[in-house]
């Protein structure tokens, strides 16, 4: 395991007299009993806890006659996830708006957690990337299934033309298993070698370039929580569209 941060010390002191137990009932025993949790699952407790710690300061702090900045900007990044949603889903799209909002919101914290000293970037490693890539396969082949039905979601995958369907259902089940490689890989890969790249010129330059790579982290944080946001719309109106 490599070097804790403060966090995670912290969680495994807390939490590694529940946790140990509770990995090893299920069959997964952790290498180092004393130390169960890992630096990026204890970066996603910590995001986790600012976005609650957030909405409740956001939610008293709410007004309509005098919004505070906060509350601008949240409104703002409300409205972009609905046109967003509106654009790609079109009918019915206020239903996914808050999935959407959430899953933006956790992956742009994620990926800026980085920025600030002593702590790490949690979408850097390929098991946060993954868990969110299943999460969004999750959901859009349910809300496929809700929609249509098991066996109309399945015709969907199949096409309107019943012999070509055996040529064409592989390729789509295929396709859909692609996405949790596309949408994993993509952030973590991005957030990984931003990481690795701040790293290597801190060491030759200590000032100016890293600075200009702090940037480049961030603008590349805010890009990558938009395709999180976008590509999961996508799938979820190819989900609920009534012809593929």
């Amino acid at each position: 395991m490599g070097h804790e941060i403060w966090f995670t010390v912290l969680l495994n002191k807390l939490l590694a007299g529940v946790v140990t137990p509770a990995m090893t009932a299920v069959g997964i025993a952790p290498a180092d009993p004393a130390h169960p949790i890992p630096n990026f699952t204890a970066m996603e407790i910590l995001v986790f806890l600012l976005l609650i710690v957030g909405s409740l300061i956001l939610k008293g702090m709410l007004s309509v006659e005098n919004p505070g900045k906060f509350q601008h900007i949240m409104e703002v990044a409300v409205e972009f996830v609905q046109n967003v949603a509106s654009e790609i889903i079109g009918h019915d799209y206020e239903r996914f708006v808050p999935l959407l909002g959430a899953l933006g919101l956790f992956i742009l914290v994620s990926n800026i957690l980085g920025l600030i000293p002593t702590l790490e970037t949690p979408t850097g490693y390929i098991p946060v990337t993954l868990g969110a890539a299943v999460a969004v396969f999750i959901y859009y082949n349910y809300q496929g299934i809700r929609h249509h039905g098991p066996l109309g979601y399945l015709k969907t995958l199949w096409g309107p033309i019943w012999w070509v369907g055996f040529l064409l259902f592989p390729v789509e089940v295929v396709s859909n298993l692609f996405r949790l490689l596309s949408l994993s890989v993509r952030l973590y890969a991005n957030m990984f070698v931003g990481k690795l790249l701040e790293q290597v010129f801190g060491a030759f330059v200590p000032i100016a370039i890293p600075s200009a790579m702090m940037g480049l982290h961030l603008f590349v944080s805010f890009i990558q929580a938009y395709i999180f946001i976008l590509l999961p719309a996508v799938y979820i109106s190819l989900s609920v569209a009534e012809e593929h």
